[in-house]
């Protein structure tokens, strides 16, 4: 998070550079800095509970999953600041776009001159993170980090708690930084709780802390199972023939295209749907043919009408470096469809799914054509089959893997001894804070919980 960038890549654009020089330049910037938030009258409340300042390398309103499903669960009873990564400014001016979503959570991001180097634009981070705290009135905040590149910035601030929710093995993933190990190795040493997104990623970050929990990737069934009943069909993929294949998700380097090319051309009467926004790979490296729908990214609230159109749903990943750790949110979401799928041996998706016989695990192309077809046989998707499926998503949801995360949370909040570090504390005047959040609604729900 140290180099502005656009919303679709991470790639600072370059110009004829005006760099800000030294210290003095840098805080004369921060004299023009600026904050402009989305509302102008604010409510005033009381509130005991600390905020939680996230900083994140995904955008809010890139692809709704695992940040999206904690935070907003967070925000019903705490204010939530979701930072993002720079946006590149054309000029050379810096401010924050904060704005709040409906849920509750304020999304922060920064604008940064695109003339900057990385050390440069650490230190206006720096600066526009510690106007945010005093204009917000946010005092010893949790800190929850998804990408270890905002540590040079925010290192200093005393906070309730540091929390890592590692959902990614993010060294692995095509044009990562050169520092990002070393930054994560930093963040382990901060962090008093660290969170993985899968068991396979908690089998390999466990010895690197004392308190790591894994959290695989959850559900909120009752929005998926919606497509069971579903009829009317989304006018893009009403013309689609049937048998439909569909897959939704990022498409990237994640994705095994030479697996989709070869099933499309192995059944050329089988339909792929793909559902998601390309990129960091080239568009036109993808399969290529009549049988082959892309459609586009679609919202969350979308995805259950194209899933009840579909016969089987994919999980066509690559096996690589990138896919080694990765816990797919979409395996139950398909499931709570009630649509058979097939995937690729991936670690968490073979465990649980594919041992409890629950997801068809292939990975050749002749395997996963044989295993299409024997899902798309209906004695193989029978009330039993489902049966099954039911019960095992009845033991997982977005809301108790919340509960438990804020559970072990308060924990480590009072247990959390007192440090003498320098820390940013708000110059404003002590009183009543701003709220920047919805009112709070309880969350009751059993807990469920993978622990080391």
């Amino acid at each position: 998070m140290n180099h502005a960038s656009d919303n679709s890549s991470s790639e600072r654009s370059t110009g004829n550079p005006k760099l800000l020089n030294d210290s003095s330049q840098l805080e004369q910037a921060s004299a023009a800095l600026d904050l402009r938030w989305s509302k102008t009258t604010l409510e005033r409340v009381t509130s005991e509970l600390a905020d939680l300042v996230c900083f994140s390398h995904l955008r809010w309103d890139f692809v709704y999953q695992r940040p999206q499903h904690l935070l907003s669960r967070c925000a019903q009873t705490r204010r939530v600041f979701f930072v993002e990564e720079p946006i590149a400014s054309p000029d050379e001016t810096c401010w924050l776009d904060i704005d709040q979503r409906e849920c509750g959570v304020w999304v922060v991001v920064p604008h940064l001159p695109n003339s900057l180097d990385e050390e440069q634009a650490i230190a206006l981070q720096k600066l526009l993170l510690n106007q945010l705290l005093v204009e917000a009135q946010i005092q010893s905040p949790i800190l929850w980090y998804y990408t270890p590149m905002a540590v040079p910035f925010t290192h200093h601030i005393k906070a309730a708690a540091v929390i890592y929710d590692c959902m990614d093995e993010l060294s692995a993933f095509k044009g990562a930084h050169p520092e990002l190990q070393a930054r994560e190795a930093y963040l382990f040493k901060l962090a008093d709780l660290v969170f993985t997104g899968g068991r396979s990623l908690y089998e390999a970050k466990q010895h690197q802390h004392s308190s790591i929990y894994a959290f695989p990737s959850s559900i909120d069934a009752a929005h998926f199972a919606y497509a069971r009943s579903l009829v009317e069909e989304p006018a893009d993929q009403a013309e689609i023939p049937h048998p439909r294949l569909g897959f939704y998700g990022v498409v990237d380097e994640r994705m095994d295209l030479a697996l989709l090319d070869g099933i499309a051309q192995a059944r050329p009467d089988w339909h792929l749907v793909i559902i998601g926004p390309v990129v960091k790979i080239d568009p036109a490296t993808l399969p290529s043919h009549p049988n082959v729908h892309y459609l586009g990214g679609k919202s969350y609230q979308e995805l259950p009408t194209y899933l009840a159109g579909w016969d089987v749903a994919l999980l066509p990943f690559a096996r690589n470096e990138s896919t080694r750790f990765i816990s797919p949110t979409k395996t139950p979401e398909y499931l709570a469809a009630g649509k058979p799928v097939v995937s690729t041996s991936i670690r968490d998706v073979v465990r649980p799914y594919g041992e409890e016989k629950l997801v068809h695990i292939a990975d050749t192309v002749p395997e996963f054509v044989a295993a299409i077809a024997q899902a798309l046989d209906p004695n193989q998707t029978n009330s039993e089959w489902l049966s099954r499926v039911d019960a095992f998503l009845s033991q997982i949801s977005w809301d108790l893997t919340w509960q438990t995360m804020n559970d072990l949370i308060e924990t480590a909040i009072a247990n959390k001894p007192q440090k003498t570090q320098d820390s940013i504390q708000p110059k404003a005047a002590v009183g009543n804070r701003l709220t920047l959040a919805k009112q709070p609604v309880p969350i009751t729900a059993n807990v469920e919980k993978s622990a080391r």
